[in-house]
């Protein structure tokens, strides 16, 4: 079960790296980073709902968030205001989804209410006997809310400006970017640089023990119940973005750019909303996968240590092994690696777990280079 679990949450990271490869051709290094930040949320919203692994935390956002959020809509309606005025000097209507700055800003200020309306909205669950469930399912979304808004808020100020660039320019920047997420992250008045110890949102009990015993006195296998909401949590998002991917209106337009960026711009397609749309999801599903994580793994180390850098690794190779740019590989490539992971630990060796990853990547990479559901595709000279 440990292998199923901890494969979907590889999956779910895969997802954001094979997203944004697909749309924009650049491996985006810096979503590791989210997931860190999501599993980081998920501690800091506990905290703040009063949950007794944290009680000596203050209840409710740092004021520095305050600060943020007011700021931000303090922008938002200036920028409204600035933007009617001149719509109504020069006779046009005004409609807020055209405008430059007012729309954008809007949107992050609402964002980031919503996520603090969740916040308390876990803090009123958590004080009542018989809700706790509906806390840690509303500190989840609170954390891929939060993730969701900065990594719009990066795409917007790292990534936007260099579309037309190189791609090395953007690899650097990306570079760039999770180096900035993990220093911040070591801030004091941030997370800090002391690991901490996650609170148990969920009840992790034994559900069922499968197999053992018997002549060779083999041991069973023990279902949590956490590995149970984990892995159940990891298919349903899998299976919602699957359905949004290839059954709606937005899943043809991010298909449609990832085709062709020109044409798609060409038959009226908003290519900047796609873009920004597919860097938002892909966090958002980042971030489930670092509460998840949280919940089965509660020791949090510091937001550079070496677990987390190896942990992304892993997913980025969980999107090439099922197939990079392909969202049912990268599913496929997840629940793979870590039944490799955890099969090799189990019944050969625990001290080379980390080389079962990397040597299934070895063999895929010169048996299929294209990975196990992508499309190998021919340069023209």
């Amino acid at each position: 079960m440990d292998a199923v679990a901890v494969g979907s949450l590889y999956a779910l990271i895969a997802l954001g790296y094979t997203m944004v490869y697909g749309i924009l051709k650049f491996i985006n290094f810096a979503h590791s980073d989210i997931f860190v930040l999501g599993a980081w949320i998920s501690f800091a919203a506990a905290s703040a709902t009063g949950w007794a692994a944290a009680s000596n935390h203050p209840i409710g956002p740092a004021p520095w968030v305050w600060w943020v959020v007011i700021l931000l809509s303090a922008a938002a309606v200036i920028a409204t205001g600035v933007e009617f005025a001149s719509a109504s000097r020069a006779g046009r209507k005004f409609d807020i989804r055209y405008t430059r700055s007012a729309g954008v800003l809007t949107l992050m200020s609402v964002w980031a209410w919503a996520a603090i309306a969740m916040l308390f909205g876990a803090k009123v669950a958590h004080d009542h006997e018989g809700l706790h469930l509906l806390s840690g399912g509303l500190i989840l979304l609170c954390a891929m809310l939060t993730c969701g808004l900065v990594s719009f808020t990066l795409e917007r100020v790292a990534y936007k400006p260099l579309r037309k660039a190189p791609r090395l320019n953007v690899l650097i920047t990306a570079i760039g970017v999770s180096l900035l997420l993990q220093n911040a992250g070591q801030l004091e008045h941030m997370f800090g640089t002391r690991p901490t110890r996650m609170p148990a949102l969920l009840p992790d009990r034994v559900l069922a023990s499968i197999g053992g015993g018997g002549a060779a006195n083999t041991p069973s296998v023990e279902v949590h119940l956490v590995d149970v909401i984990g892995a159940g949590t990891a298919l349903v998002l899998m299976l919602a973005l699957d359905w949004l991917v290839f059954r709606t209106k937005m899943g043809r337009a991010m298909r449609a750019v990832s085709y062709n960026e020109k044409v798609a711009a060409l038959m009226g397609i908003p290519v900047d909303r796609i873009i920004s749309f597919t860097f938002v999801l892909g966090a958002m599903l980042a971030a489930a996968a670092g509460f998840l994580y949280a919940m089965k793994y509660p020791g949090l180390n510091q937001s550079a240590a070496p677990v987390w850098v190896l942990l992304g690794l892993k997913a980025f190779v969980a999107a090439v092994v099922g197939g990079i740019g392909n969202v049912r590989g990268a599913m496929l490539g997840g629940l793979l690696i870590g039944l490799i992971e955890f099969f090799g630990a189990k019944y050969l060796s625990t001290d080379f777990r980390d080389v079962y990853v990397f040597g299934l990547l070895i063999v895929v990479l010169l048996v299929r280079p294209s990975g196990i559901l992508g499309k190998a595709v021919a340069d023209k000279v």
